[in-house]
């Protein structure tokens, strides 16, 4: 199926405030692995079949594909225009070439980007070298090595192919006109859009899961936000965890580390001291607690986290380490999303924010809910057409069966 919708997730237990792992049975190559329900009409349902013929009858009036669909679309044509058209020539493998080589490989390698094929390594060479690389994702250092190789030799056909699957993730998104405001998290590139009209009115960096714990892709509704929230220490964290480095350090551990203790999960629940819990059999799983961490700086979600409710635990937040915003690789965290900026973020969801000085946690409902996309590209537009990215969760292999079947894999 194109679209799954979640089925709730039953557990003997509270989960915490960690992600749900997405089942090993659901292939995310394409397919949302939630929807809520009243954002259902928006993402759309259909299989994959003919999807090339989406192009021809897409329009940028009300009611077409999302514009980034479009822009994808303009990019496959532009992109067989000139990287599908050129001679299918395969180089062999050997030393790397380098500006100022000769010889067979480098007539070779002029020929498959278009060029006179008597020559040498040559400026000109090198700036299709360097443009090709740009493109397809490579470091465009000139140099033509393993990678570059590797990905001349594959030729156009696997790209293409890419190019589609990217298409099919944004025809999942809103329509034109379906929304007035909504938010698209792209954990391929690592950066949320704040959508207007469909136009992007302001982006930023996040962090995203993993590859080991990689943010799904799904559509939800944001509907209430917590300023100085707490954190549910997840249950199978505190005995593989909490509950180890109590035995070892001492029930002090608790209070460095700003824990308190609870009796139960209900809003009823009581405070317990941490010298009266057997952490021997908390360890075992053969007692359960409630461990959570105050508000304040040291605490996980940061300042304020961002609900929208789903099967799988995923929510927007603060973090009290902006640094990590500053780096390349943002694929860190346990599924959920962490923002760069969650006061302007706040300000564009809310419009008019609400006011956090109590300290406590507080909950505030959004005057109207906001739909939040999660999706996952790894081909972008640009130069020649699109830019390919890397695809850290590898899910481009997954969509390729569901594509193409096994033809195309």
């Amino acid at each position: 199926m194109a679209l799954l919708i979640g089925a709730p997730v039953h557990s003997a237990q509270p989960l915490g405030d960690e992600p749900i792992a997405v089942p090993k049975v659901i292939k995310q190559g394409i397919d949302f692995v939630y929807v809520d329900p009243q954002v259902s009409t928006a993402a759309r349902r259909q299989r994959p079949h003919n999807w090339l013929q989406r192009i021809f009858g897409s329009t940028r009036e009300q009611g077409g594909p999302n514009p980034l669909f479009q822009q994808l679309a303009e990019g496959l044509d532009r992109y067989r225009a000139t990287w599908g058209s050129l001679p299918a020539v395969r180089i062999p493998a050997g030393p790397a070439l380098k500006p100022g080589a000769s010889g067979p490989r480098v007539r070779l390698l002029r020929r498959r980007l278009g060029l006179p094929e008597a020559g040498t390594f040559d400026a000109n060479l090198a700036n299709a070298v360097a443009l090709f690389q740009r493109v397809h994702g490579i470091a465009p250092d000139g140099t033509v090595g393993r990678a570059t190789i590797t990905a001349l030799n594959l030729g156009p056909r696997p790209f293409e192919q890419r190019i589609a699957i990217n298409m099919e993730r944004t025809w999942r998104l809103p329509a034109m006109g379906k929304f007035d405001r909504y938010v698209v998290v792209d954990a391929g590139s690592a950066n949320a859009m704040l959508m207007v009209r469909d136009r992007v009115a302001d982006s930023m960096r996040v962090v995203v899961g993993s590859p080991k714990t990689p943010t799904p892709m799904m559509a939800v509704l944001l509907r209430r936000a917590r300023s100085n929230p707490y954190w549910n220490v997840p249950p199978d964290l505190i005995r593989s965890l909490t509950a180890k480095r109590v035995l070892q350090q001492g029930p002090a551990y608790i209070d460095n580390f700003h824990y308190e203790i609870l009796s139960d999960w209900t809003d009823a629940a009581q405070r317990l001291d941490p010298r009266t819990i057997n952490w021997k059999t908390v360890a075992t799983g053969k007692s359960e607690i409630r461990v959570r961490q105050l508000p304040g700086p040291w605490n996980s979600m940061g300042e304020m986290k961002f609900e929208m409710p789903n099967d799988f635990g995923i929510y927007l937040h603060d973090t009290p380490h902006k640094e990590l915003f500053r780096q390349d690789n943002r694929w860190l965290s346990n599924g959920c999303v962490r923002l760069e900026d969650y006061r302007r973020f706040a300000g564009w969801v809310f419009r008019d924010p609400p006011r956090t000085g109590s300290g406590a946690e507080e909950t505030y409902e959004l005057p109207r809910p906001v739909p939040v996309l999660m999706t996952y590209l790894t081909v972008a537009p640009g130069e020649g057409g699109v830019v390919f990215r890397p695809d850290p969760y590898r899910l481009d292999a997954k969509a390729i069966p569901q594509m193409f079947g096994h033809e195309g894999a």
